[in-house]
């Protein structure tokens, strides 16, 4: 018995290829009340943001006002109309990480990818953003790449967390 695994092929999806997957998942969810963050999550999983195009497109097909995407997208913080790199670092600036030296991590950060807060490399490998808070108070200060926390981040530390991606 042959196992044969497949590996993914949606970064060589074409637009129109994109844009079907897109219509189906909204046709499966549009008369499920309260699915629109749901559908906009999947999108983004598809396309990797929602550009302006494609919250009209989504607007449309699901009979909404393009402002009420438009909302939603600019309310939630996990939401981007720009693609976002390969990593996402998040910087934790709640008071405790803030206090403890977030500020400077995020200078070291800014100068090590080359690329201010928002913004994504030119390579497509990271992201750099800032969250208010992410709970580990008590290892200030703390920075998250993609799901995984580090704790007690100082500024000599980063190159080293840098190159694990």
């Amino acid at each position: 018995m042959s196992v044969q695994s497949k590996s993914c092929t949606c970064r060589n999806e074409t637009e129109q290829e994109k844009y079907d997957r897109i219509a189906e998942v909204i046709e499966e969810y549009r008369d499920t009340e309260g699915s629109l963050i749901q559908i906009l999550h999947m999108a983004q999983g598809i396309y990797g943001c929602l550009p302006l195009r494609l919250q009209q497109f989504i607007a449309e097909r699901l009979g909404m006002p393009l402002s009420e995407i438009s909302g939603v997208v600019s309310f939630y913080s996990y939401f981007t109309t720009v693609p976002r790199g390969e990593n996402t670092i998040r910087v934790c600036l709640g008071t405790a990480c803030y206090v403890r030296g977030g500020k400077k991590i995020i200078e070291k950060l800014r100068e090590i990818l080359s690329v201010d807060v928002g913004g994504t490399t030119a390579d497509g490998k990271f992201t750099l953003e800032v969250m208010r808070c992410i709970g580990a108070c008590g290892l200030a200060p703390a920075i998250t790449i993609n799901d995984k926390v580090y704790k007690q981040v100082n500024p000599d530390k980063l190159p080293g967390i840098i190159d694990q991606y």
